[in-house]
């Protein structure tokens, strides 16, 4: 076997015990080591006397990373730190199952975060090879053998990617001109395999994407995730001047539903989780504020999780993920902390109750509650004498709802379900989508991450519905 899908079959069911997977989930997701970690970094670069450095990891094809460098030069303006800025290529297959569709969807996504960030982003096309090539070579001539400051760099940075994104070759063609002989003679030379080091450098910190930042032990996404690296940098008091407390803000919203006639309302939120996602555990909190806040109807569609669906999750994605999802959790209100992974029997069991309990009302309690106890509570959701309480405490009729154990219509309905969200080009949970009733409209978001789109597409649709 390959030495990749060794990595690739690390957390699946079939090479991993469940006590095992358990136990690295919570350590991975731990608050109490979280912050022992980030004490021990410091104290250890204090001790090697080392300077605050942090690496961003750029990818050329990677639209996320056309964003990012945007903020670059007010990063190195607001925090005293010093960026080390590295090129890296695309992330190996294994980290990336539905590759076409994981390249459509990013480009779309990038694009809403945009408009939403108020970013530029040219163009909705892939860039061409043979353009990649020749950014790659620019972009690394001038980090290795020109003298150029660091923030002309970055500006550099922002037009080549510019320039690849919109399929225009003037720029290059301008600055390979503007090379004296001796330098045409080193920039031909260049192949990407200067990417090594970037490569190199991002598989060290544990960690498989471009546009991300690391410092000291953490990995942080993109703009996304910019808020988290922020804090830490203030918190070590590294912010250079008094200004906004992040780069990136999300938008408030303000609509005012006071004098809204409800009867006018034909939207429908459609919630898409699956039980064995950190991700999906932390947004139900607020998948519950936007249905009680808003007048929507409401579905709830759960899903087979990803490795049940025959998909792997390498353990250096798994960790980040379990990692990552736990600190999103924290600023959220929701924490991560005792976990009991219901992969296999557990999570077939549970589902299997699920329809019947959906037809009498109680779909979205009763997944929450499972939830919970996977990822709070550290319960076997698989037990029979769990579920017969969780159905009691419920309010309903355990002798009715367990004869519901036998079947396997529940296989039937995840698969819609499953289906239904591949149409709107998601494979991975929570997915939300918002239709309206009366019309073909449908407008998809995945992650959690994405629940504040959905909210400001309800608030966009009622606020033109109600002038």
């Amino acid at each position: 076997m390959k030495i990749t899908n060794k990595i690739s079959n690390f957390f699946s069911k079939k090479t991993i015990s469940s006590s095992i997977r358990n136990k690295l989930m919570m350590d991975w997701s731990s608050e109490k080591k979280f912050f022992e970690n980030r004490i021990k970094s410091e104290k250890l670069r204090l001790s090697e006397k080392r300077p605050h450095v942090v690496y961003y990891f750029h990818s050329l094809t990677d639209p996320y990373s056309h964003l990012t460098c945007q903020i670059l030069e007010s990063f190195v303006n607001k925090y005293d730190v010093e960026l080390k800025i590295l090129l890296v290529s695309d992330p190996n297959n294994v980290f990336t199952p539905e590759r076409k569709m994981f390249i459509d969807y990013c480009l779309n996504d990038a694009l809403n975060l945009a408009k939403y960030h108020g970013l530029k982003f040219e163009n909705i096309g892939q860039p061409k090879e043979k353009n990649i090539l020749i950014a790659y070579k620019i972009l690394n001539f001038y980090f290795f053998q020109k003298e150029i400051s660091q923030i002309d760099f970055i500006k550099l940075l922002i037009k080549i990617s510019s320039s690849l994104w919109l399929n225009e070759t003037d720029t290059f063609n301008e600055i390979i001109l503007s090379l004296g002989e001796k330098e045409k003679q080193i920039f031909d030379t260049l192949e990407k395999s200067l990417l090594r080091e970037g490569n190199d450098k991002l598989s060290e910190f544990g960690y498989y994407f471009g546009s991300s930042f690391h410092y000291e032990g953490e990995n942080y996404w993109g703009v996304d995730r910019l808020n988290h690296l922020e804090d830490r940098l203030s918190e070590l008091n590294l912010k250079t001047e008094n200004s906004q407390p992040y780069i990136i803000n999300y938008l408030q919203s303000n609509f005012n539903l006071e004098n809204l006639n409800n009867r006018q309302v034909d939207l429908k939120v459609e919630f898409f989780p699956s039980l064995n996602s950190p991700y999906t555990y932390i947004s139900f909190k607020r998948i519950r504020e936007i249905f009680e806040k808003y007048p929507v109807k409401f579905e709830i569609k759960p899903v087979l999780p990803m490795l049940m669906r025959n998909m792997k999750i390498p353990q250096t994605k798994a960790k980040y993920i379990l990692s990552d999802a736990a600190r999103e959790g924290r600023k959220n209100g929701v924490i991560i902390k005792k976990i009991y992974s219901p992969i296999g029997k557990p999570a077939e069991r549970a589902y299997s109750l699920f329809p019947i309990i959906n037809d009498k009302g109680f779909g979205f309690d009763y997944l929450e509650r499972l939830m919970e106890s996977c990822f709070f509570h550290g319960e076997n959701i698989g037990e029979i004498k769990y579920l017969e309480k969780i159905i009691s405490d419920l309010g309903l009729s355990w002798t009715e709802i367990k004869e519901e154990l036998k079947n396997d219509e529940w296989k039937k309905l995840l698969n819609n379900n499953l289906n239904e969200m591949y149409k709107g080009g998601c494979w991975g949970v929570p997915t939300v989508k918002l239709s309206n009733l009366n019309s073909d409209y449908e407008y998809y978001q995945w992650g959690q991450d994405r629940i504040h789109f959905i909210e400001k597409e309800i608030i966009s649709i009622l606020s033109f519905n109600h002038q």
